[in-house]
């Protein structure tokens, strides 16, 4: 691999001698980083800018799940499901370091519950086509106990058992941004547009951006300008129009992070009917337990959302009411809250839930393009669908679209996940060497967590990371798994980047000031 292929300063020099940009993508999530690696595999000139990092927002914070939607079925919306279904087979082949199939179990607790689910669930085999991941079962209720080993037994009538898709988002998005850059497009994290430019018809011609590292300013001129921002959409469409109406109405999700002790077995929960009608997941993930999510209509929206204690007691009361284990708040290792980019409702009536989850493509009459709604999993559908509606506008020359069988940075086709390395997939032999170079690399970041001190040279070195939360957040996910150890190893990781980076001693204290000041949102407060 080239070492400098990654590197910053080799990024910012592309955009600088680019005078005329094919597409130029603002965002940088599963949306916008799905469109830049279609892009430049199609050979347009592709230019992506995220004003924080990669994954910042809503893709690094969702229930790490690569689904059709259980619950998208119950609502007859078949099409979406089929289509999340195909993607989700397409990414356990594409991304198979990270995806991994996982079996969820639906226990029951009415007989009308049982054949309910086994019904419904068979659809959804069906619908999976060739790309299954595994037939569904009914299982007795002993089977059921004896697989998690937690559920509360009284009145259990049984288990329903599917197969799903599980993976780690922001190394995900992270891992399409270095295929991206290899396909030849340049991407940049923190890297802020600040307005569009348009020429005298009032056509969109480009963009005007910063970059947060050296405040320098670029005019960036561009064929064609996509917005794929999720919950800030509205702010890129107000700078194309500032009579703008709001698109958007972000909904909450609210997760929260528990010890494996909770669900100790190699099986998921998935408990179809709540108290406010959504369905809640507990999830084996990286050795800890993800459960959520919840479904709170906000009116504004931030880069660091905050869960509302309403959320968290839903989610405590609700596992509790399934698990013989109690889960308090003093068992919460972390706390994570991301924005859905919903479809603002026509009407006080509509629920969340009830909004269209499947994406759409708006088409300014100033030519900007805006992509919004859809899920992770069908995030390279999106942008087929995204790039196809360009061509059909006449924007860009007619080529087709390569991503189906493409494979993404670090795919190796076998997983060993005894060692936490394998979610570098190809690249774990090079962290490995790293080690071997400077075995002080090979010791832990904290002592209580499994990450080493090789990751962190590795994520500045070759994925792009500029700041602690950067590598702590989506690269090293220690933010998500461990809120209060990740604080502990700030220091740490300030000075590994200090040494990389070529940072003086105030960076560092700032870097560790800004970072305890984000990570306290993830702790939560007794």
């Amino acid at each position: 691999m080239k070492v400098h292929l990654f590197d910053r300063n080799t990024l910012v020099k592309q955009l600088k001698a680019q005078l005329y940009w094919d597409v130029v993508i603002v965002g940088g999530g599963a949306t916008g980083l799905g469109i830049a690696l279609d892009s430049a595999t199609r050979g347009y000139k592709t230019l992506l800018l995220e004003q924080v990092d990669f994954a910042k927002g809503t893709s690094s914070r969702s229930t790490k799940l690569v689904h059709g939607g259980v619950r998208y079925l119950a609502q007859g919306n078949i099409d979406l499901v089929k289509e999340a279904l195909y993607e989700r087979g397409l990414m356990l082949k594409n991304a198979s370091h990270l995806v991994s199939n996982q079996s969820f179990i639906i226990p029951n607790y009415k007989w009308w519950d049982n054949l309910f689910y086994t019904v419904g669930l068979k659809i959804y085999d069906i619908l999976a086509g060739k790309l299954s991941f595994g037939k569904s079962t009914r299982i007795s209720k002993n089977e059921t106990k004896s697989r998690l080993e937690t559920i509360k037994d009284e009145s259990l009538k049984g288990g329903v058992v599917y197969q799903d898709g599980q993976f780690d988002d922001s190394r995900l998005a992270v891992n399409i941004a270095q295929t991206s850059i290899e396909q030849g497009a340049t991407v940049l994290n923190h890297f802020k547009v600040e307005r569009l430019l348009k020429s005298d018809d009032g056509a969109v011609s480009g963009v005007v951006a910063k970059d947060e590292e050296t405040n320098s300013t670029y005019t960036i001129n561009a064929k064609v300008v996509i917005n794929a921002t999720g919950v800030f959409t509205d702010e890129v469409l107000k700078m194309d129009n500032a009579a703008a109406k709001n698109i958007i109405r972000p909904s909450q999700g609210v997760h929260l992070v528990l010890d494996q002790s909770f669900l100790p077995g190699k099986d998921a929960i998935m408990i179809p009917k709540t108290d406010d009608g959504r369905v809640l997941f507990l999830v084996p993930w990286h050795n800890r337990v993800v459960v959520g999510t919840t479904d709170t209509l906000l009116d504004s929206h931030s880069l660091e959302p905050k869960a509302l204690d309403k959320e968290v007691d839903f989610i405590l009361s609700t596992a509790n009411r399934y698990l013989t284990k109690t889960v308090t708040k003093n068992d919460v290792l972390s706390i994570f809250a991301g924005l859905r980019p919903l479809a603002a409702p026509k009407d006080k009536s509509e629920k969340t839930k009830e909004i269209s989850r499947s994406h759409k493509i708006i088409v300014s009459d100033s030519g900007l393009i805006t992509i919004t709604g859809g899920k992770w999993t069908t995030y390279r559908r999106m942008a087929q669908d995204t790039l196809g509606k360009v061509i059909e506008l006449g924007k860009l020359p007619n080529t087709s679209c390569k991503t189906k069988d493409l494979l993404i940075h670090g795919a190796n086709g076998t997983v060993d996940t005894s060692n936490h390395l394998y979610i570098y997939g190809t690249d774990k032999k090079a962290i490995k060497a790293l080690i071997e170079d400077s075995p002080e690399l090979g010791e832990k970041l904290h002592p209580r967590l499994e990450f080493l001190k090789a990751e962190v040279v590795w994520a500045v070195k070759h994925e792009m990371a500029r700041t602690i939360e950067d590598v702590l957040a989506r690269r090293v996910r220690m933010l998500f798994l461990d809120a209060k150890a990740a604080i502990e190893a700030a220091p740490t990781v300030a000075t590994i980047l200090a040494n990389e980076l070529n940072k003086n001693e105030d960076w560092t204290q700032r870097q560790i000031s800004d970072f305890i000041e984000i990570a306290n949102h993830y702790v939560i407060k007794n």
